[in-house]
């Protein structure tokens, strides 16, 4: 390339003042609105090329696009690896380039344009609007569905199936609502819904439920539904004997015309049934999520139960229980805790319904044309969740269903909402076990939904963690140390949903109380006691479900702890504790995590186009953005420079650094924060630290601290351990072994007389290792350290088989 004459200093020093500026120009108007009268460029291109789709994707890659695919015809949609996203100047050199070539034939760099929506939002003019509180109210303790109404989302598009007992189809004030595509009536095997009309009016349940979520608005009728443009139809199940087929065939239902499923119903809620979905209605959940809506999922709102007054745990009933639902609680009108709701760590969100006498209850359709405001239960609560889910669909109809449990997880807010067990979770949010992450927001979610990003693909990480058969009695702690499948492609760093599968027996279930404490401490309550349950059943490979450990990493001492809080004196055996792990993983090897200069989320790049700082949330990695620190890397800091030329006191940018040896990863930068260590390490929990260990003597953390060593291998104590006090611990092993030897030789006939090793005296019955842990010999021990002191070495048949190897080398060497 020719060079041109030098610049004068001045004009060299105006230059250099651009290039520095240029850059932070960029990021003062990223995220601005265009102001008027000014252009906004993007990094996107509409390129016209008539030689077909492959012609297309050469041309991108030949000038440093990216093909987006068609818009339309031979239009394509690029976008560009290296241009800011928003920027007050077109980029004319990238614009030049591309137009100029032969296979081009025309080509616009795209600007960002403010398009207004034309809906004027009125209040909705029916009768009972004024009494729907839970929608709308001055107090603002509300579900904020004004908000979202205001922003223009109403439901329009989207399609809510009622899986109960029938809808009024003609109903006046659901009649222009009413989709038959998403209705039937499988009691009977015919198209038609409509509930079977009784002097009791038992069959109404289905009917109430579809107004609260499309009870159509401004028609002088009633009140108005959470999404009341959405269409709504109902499936006809629950009035007649229901089987495992008829749940599958109402779960299953036009996948992929519905959107959204609500169930207002499950097993009994006696505080004594412990039942789930069989093996088609089993199938047809993961059909839905995998099938339904184009690949998307259906999504499945499930009212957590009304067993509270039996004190029965939703975590019992596998439809709340499933990972595959959207589990909702109820709040009263004053934020309590209703006398019917049941408490679990299933639960997800909540919304209102009914409380005690002096509370309002819930606004909805009737049978026969009428109108109530008495619906009540959870039952009301899934229908206004549903709604406030399809307003949520209307703003954004690729989010996928687990995209939609992300978003409730992050605008639920614990809102006014009373109860004594909000915890804070390993990342910061309050969750408790009657509300989930608490009450549902309409807007937030609608705003969220905008410009939400499709999640990862789901990844699923299963660890066995008990291999023999453990005695539960009255209190039995389970700890091990996982890695969360690292390595593997069902590596998981960000959790999801976590399952715990239990087998046990047990004389009396109802005693039981079972927690689950993540490792970053979040302790979710998988079962609380049930007075009513009496069984000895057991449970047989239950997945008990949390979601309070919602984008913790995985990684580290799970804890599960099973007690008995009657007092009684009970037993039980735990065969089967299987940890299922649901979420997302970061491969460094992804081109998702491996972002690339210029990526979507680069805030500032330098004079050569390589990104130099990231935007909020995201972290500098190998020269590109990432969400996430792959494996190996933990969030630190490295100072920014531009590469002007000029010297630039350095700011410090986020970034993943390298985990500090020997951590193989580590959820901080310090050598006391490791998660995993190399081969021939072990990880001490406690401290946080890798320990070498001897080829030839692998003793249980806790009981010698092992350094690096030299190249002999040599044991190194810690330093917290006197060098006097070892030596002496040494000898006193020697001693041990000899005296045992001894003993054996008087068994054999020698006359020596010795005192014996189980005394209280001489070398005693027990001697410490400079550890807290205590090593009791009683004669050869089975297992090294068997008096119930629990070990981190539970890849227990290995390290075990290991210490026995080590005990009998030594009475050999003796």
């Amino acid at each position: 390339m020719a060079s041109g004459p030098p610049c004068p200093p001045s004009g060299r020093r105006l230059r250099l003042l651009e290039l520095l500026l240029g850059p932070l120009l960029v990021l003062l108007v990223s995220g601005m609105e265009p102001v008027l009268g000014q252009k906004v460029f993007t990094n996107q291109w509409a390129v016209h090329i008539p030689g077909g789709q492959e012609e297309a994707d050469q041309i991108a890659s030949k000038h440093g696009f990216i093909n987006h695919g068609h818009v339309f015809g031979d239009y394509y949609h690029f976008r560009h690896r290296t241009v800011v996203k928003r920027s007050l100047t077109d980029h004319r050199g990238t614009q030049v380039r591309l137009q100029r070539d032969p296979k081009v034939t025309w080509a616009e760099q795209q600007v960002s344009k403010r398009r207004k929506k034309r809906d004027v939002f009125v209040e909705p003019l029916d009768p009972k609007f004024k009494d729907q509180w839970y929608l709308y109210n001055s107090n603002h303790r509300d579900l904020n569905a004004k908000s979202a109404w205001q922003l223009g989302y109403t439901g329009k598009g989207v399609v809510v199936s009622i899986l109960d007992d029938g809808i009024e189809r003609n109903h006046p004030d659901l009649m222009q609502n009413y989709d038959k595509d998403a209705s039937y009536d499988v009691n009977d095997g015919d198209p038609d819904p409509q509930p079977r009309y009784t002097q009791l009016n038992d069959n109404r349940h289905g009917t109430r439920c579809a107004g609260e979520v499309a009870a159509v608005a401004n028609n002088g009728i009633c009140g108005v539904g959470v999404a009341y443009n959405a269409k709504i139809g109902g499936v006809r199940m629950l009035d007649g004997e229901v089987t495992d087929m008829v749940e599958a065939q109402s779960l299953s239902l036009n996948p992929q015309h519905i959107d959204i499923y609500s169930a207002s119903w499950g097993p009994e809620d006696d505080g004594k049934t412990v039942d789930g979905p069989a093996k088609l209605a089993k199938e047809a959940f993961l059909r839905g999520v995998t099938e339904g809506r184009g690949g998307l999922g259906s999504i499945f709102v499930w009212a957590s139960g009304n067993g509270g007054r039996e004190k029965d745990s939703c975590n019992c009933d596998g439809y709340t229980n499933s990972i595959y639902t959207l589990s909702i609680s109820s709040s009263t009108q004053n934020g309590n805790v209703p006398w019917y709701s049941e408490a679990c760590s299933s639960t997800l969100a909540t919304t209102y319904s009914s409380g005690n006498l002096n509370e309002k209850q819930i606004v909805t359709t009737d049978l026969k044309s009428k109108c109530t405001d008495s619906h009540t239960g959870t039952s009301a609560s899934a229908p206004l969740a549903a709604g406030i889910i399809a307003l949520a669909l209307e703003a954004n109809k690729n989010l996928t269903w687990r995209d939609m449990q992300h978003l409730v997880v992050r605008t639920s807010h614990p809102a006014h909402l009373l109860t004594n067990d909000w915890r804070t979770n390993g990342v910061g949010r309050k969750v408790s076990h009657s509300y989930g992450y608490g009450l549902l927001d309409a807007s937030a979610i609608v705003a969220l939904a905008e410009t939400w990003t499709n999640v990862k693909p789901q990844r699923k990480c299963v660890i066995g963690m008990v291999f023999e058969p453990r005695n539960i009695g009255s209190h039995l702690s389970i700890n091990k140390s996982v890695d969360a499948c690292f390595g593997t492609d069902s590596h998981v760093t960000s959790l999801e949903h976590v399952q715990a599968r239990l087998t046990l027996s047990y004389n009396r279930r109802g005693n039981l109380a079972i927690h689950l404490i993540s490792p970053a401490g979040t302790r979710s309550t998988l079962l609380h006691p049930r007075p009513h349950d009496y069984s000895s059943e057991g449970f047989n490979d239950w997945a008990f479900m949390t979601t309070h450990s919602w984008d913790e990493n995985p990684a580290g001492a799970w804890t599960l702890e099973i007690e008995n809080v009657a007092g009684a004196s009970d037993y039980g055996t735990l065969t089967q504790f299987i940890l299922v792990l649901y979420g997302t993983g970061s491969a460094s090897s992804s081109s998702c995590d491996k972002a690339q200069p210029g990526n979507n989320n680069c805030k500032t790049l330098d004079l050569r186009q390589i990104c130099i700082e990231c935007d909020a949330g995201h972290y500098l990695f190998q020269q590109g953005c990432v969400k996430e620190c792959p494996p190996g890397f933990s969030v630190g800091s490295q100072p920014l420079n531009y590469t002007v030329g000029n010297s630039i006191p350095p700011a410090s940018v986020p970034a993943c650094m390298p985990c500090p040896p020997p951590c193989l990863t580590c959820s901080s930068l310090s050598p006391q924060a490791c998660l995993s260590c190399p081969p021939h390490s072990s990880l001490d929990p406690i401290s946080g630290t890798c320990l070498h260990l001897n080829q030839y003597m692998r003793e249980s953390p806790g009981s010698f601290m092992v350094g690096q060593g030299n190249p002999g291998m040599q044991i190194q104590l810690s330093s917290r351990l006197p060098i006097t006090i070892a030596v002496l611990s040494c000898i006193a092993i020697i001693a041990t072994f000899a005296g045992i030897f001894l003993l054996l030789q008087l068994r054999s006939g020698a006359l020596i007389k010795l005192p014996s090793l189980e005394a209280g005296g001489g070398l005693g019955g027990s001697f410490s290792l400079g550890g807290n842990r205590v090593v009791s010999y009683r004669g050869i021990p089975t297992v090294w350290g068997d008096d119930g002191i629990n070990t981190d070495s539970e890849n227990e048949e290995f390290d075990v088989q290991n210490e026995r190897t080590a005990f009998i080398k030594t009475q050999s060497a003796l």
